[in-house]
C-alpha cells in the first residue's frame, strides 16, 4: 500500500464512486434527500467543501469509498453529479482479494446484506445507485437521531446497532409499523444488553436523553 503523505484533493462524479458496503438504509437516503433539498444553493456548495469524501484508490484505479454512502447516494438520487473527495490511501497495487481482505482488515469494508449474513467481495456493488436496502439500518439511524444512542466514530457503528436490532426485532414490525419499530428500538437502546455497543448511554434511570419520536425520525 503506497501511503500518501498529504491527503489528494479532487473531485470526482458519484456515478464513479465504488462502494464498499452492500447495503444502505433507504429511509435515511430519504432523510438526507430531504435535508439536501431544504439547503439553498450557497449552503449546499459549502457543505460539500466540509464533507469531503474520503476515498481510497483500488483495483484499476477506482476510487473507492469509505464513508458517506448514504449522502451519496442520496445526492445521486438528487441528480448531483461531482463531490468533492479526497485520497486516504493508494492501494491500487494488490489484486482483488488482498485488497477487499485489507480494506476489511482495517474496517474500512462491510460486506453484509440487509439480512446481516457475511456475504463474498464480489456481492459488493459497482456503483451506489446499486446498493441495496437494510431496513435495521434505517432503524439503527433513526435511533441514533431520537437520542437512543450517541453519535460515534467507531467505524460501521449504526451497523452494529443494526443487527443488535436485528436479532430483536421482527422484520414485519420496521416493514409495517416503524414508528413502533422505533419506541421498541428505543426501549432496548436503554438495556444493558446494549451496553457493548458504541454510543450506548447507558439504562434508562442514568439516560437523561429525550425519547420522544422527533419529526426528522417519523415515516
Amino acid at each position: 500500500m503506497k501511503s500518501i503523505a498529504h491527503e489528494d484533493l479532487m473531485t470526482v462524479s458519484i456515478s464513479d464512486l465504488a462502494p464498499t458496503q452492500i447495503t444502505a438504509g433507504m429511509r435515511e437516503v430519504e432523510f438526507k434527500r430531504r435535508r439536501w433539498c431544504e439547503k439553498h444553493s450557497h449552503k449546499a456548495a459549502s457543505y460539500l467543501s466540509r464533507h469531503r469524501i474520503p476515498v481510497i484508490l483500488g483495483p484499476g484505479t477506482r476510487h473507492y469509498i469509505i464513508d458517506h454512502h448514504h449522502l451519496m447516494r442520496a445526492l445521486h438520487e438528487e441528480g448531483v453529479t461531482k463531490v468533492p473527495a479526497c485520497v486516504v490511501a493508494d492501494m491500487s497495487a494488490l489484486h482483488f482479494d488482498e485488497f477487499w481482505s485489507t480494506l476489511e482488515s482495517g474496517r474500512w469494508a462491510h460486506p453484509y446484506d440487509g439480512e446481516g449474513r457475511r456475504r463474498s467481495y464480489h456481492d459488493i456493488p459497482k456503483s451506489v445507485s446499486d446498493l441495496t436496502d437494510d431496513l435495521f439500518r434505517s432503524l439503527s439511524g433513526a435511533l441514533k437521531r431520537a437520542g437512543g444512542y450517541a453519535k460515534n466514530k467507531t467505524p460501521f457503528s449504526e451497523f452494529r446497532w443494526a443487527d443488535f436490532l436485528r436479532s430483536r426485532i421482527a422484520r414485519e414490525t420496521v416493514e409495517h409499523d416503524f414508528d413502533g419499530a422505533l419506541v421498541l428500538a428505543l426501549n432496548l437502546a436503554q438495556s444493558r444488553e446494549a451496553m457493548a455497543l458504541p454510543g450506548w448511554l447507558g439504562p434508562a434511570s442514568e439516560n437523561s436523553a429525550h425519547f420522544g419520536l422527533p419529526e426528522d425520525v417519523r415515516h
